[in-house]
């Protein structure tokens, strides 16, 4: 029997909502969104969209950031504009500290985001023992992937070292990519156009 074939891998989850948002000329993570369930927040839909999937959720916000009230565990970044790496990092330390191996790292911006792909990147990250397991649709999803918790201690020495990019470390740590048809839920919103528009 293949492990995890039968039950789901535990995961945390990672929500990197303190980006810069420039193309959306605001902060993405409180952009109104009229979900399933009604007007809310972007990331009040993200949350709540990864929580029936993983536990803890940890949500990674600039300085200073207003938020909604959530259900997850707000970390701030102790300087704003660093990019995703090193925000990476601090929300893979804290599920490494809550006891998970595993955390699905994603952002906020991904307005479509379903949890159904995520168990075909959990399941080989447990049974290949690999350190990072991403999508591939012909492209990395660097925040739409699954992470071994104990990179907290890599990242940090590649943030030291002056890096900045996710790729400085799936390149040097062992990679895996699933080959997956395009997904809807990979979809990254940079503009307002991009943003679903109930009719």
């Amino acid at each position: 029997m293949i492990s995890g074939a039968t039950s789901p891998v535990p995961l945390a989850a990672v929500v990197l909502a303190g980006g810069a948002s420039r193309r959306m000329g605001r902060d993405k993570a409180t952009l109104p969104f009229d979900g399933p369930a009604g007007p809310t927040t972007l990331v009040e839909h993200v949350v709540s969209t990864v929580a029936p999937r993983c536990s803890p959720v940890f949500v990674i916000a600039a300085p200073g950031q207003p938020l909604p009230d959530l259900p997850a565990q707000v970390l701030r970044d102790e300087v704003r504009g660093v990019g995703p790496l090193l925000a990476t990092g601090r929300g893979l330390r804290a599920a490494a500290e809550a006891g998970c191996q595993w955390a699905f790292v994603c952002a906020v911006d991904m307005p479509y985001l379903a949890m159904d792909f995520v168990d075909e990147l959990a399941t080989p990250a447990a049974r290949l023992g690999v350190d990072v397991v991403l999508p591939w649709d012909g492209r990395d999803h660097y925040l739409a992937g699954v992470y071994r918790t104990s990179l907290a201690e890599q990242i940090s020495a590649l943030v030291a070292a002056g890096e900045r990019s996710m790729r400085a470390l799936v390149d040097t740590v062992d990679t895996q990519r699933i080959v997956l048809p395009e997904q809807r839920a990979l979809t990254n919103a940079n503009t307002p156009a991009d943003l679903p528009v109930r009719h």
